[in-house]
C-alpha cells in the first residue's frame, strides 16, 4: 500500500475529470459495501466523514461570498 504522500502526490496529479471519477468511484465501492453489509462500520464512516466534508466546503465557500 502506498504512503498517504504517495497519493497525496498522485491525487495531485490528476486533473479535474480524474478527480471525479475517483471520488464518485469511492462513493460508488462504499455504497455497495453498504447494500452488501448495512452494518458496515468502514462505510458507515466513510458516509460520515464525507458529510462533514461536504458542510464544510460549503461553509467555506459561503464565508467568501
Amino acid at each position: 500500500m502506498k504512503s498517504s504522500n504517495d497519493l497525496w502526490e498522485d491525487i495531485g496529479s490528476l486533473g479535474e475529470d480524474e478527480l471525479f471519477h475517483v471520488v464518485t468511484k469511492l462513493f460508488a465501492m462504499y455504497e455497495e459495501q453498504l447494500k452488501r453489509q448495512p452494518e458496515s462500520e468502514e462505510a458507515r464512516l466513510f458516509f460520515e466523514k464525507l458529510e462533514s466534508a461536504l458542510i464544510q466546503t460549503e461553509e467555506c465557500n459561503s464565508n467568501r461570498r
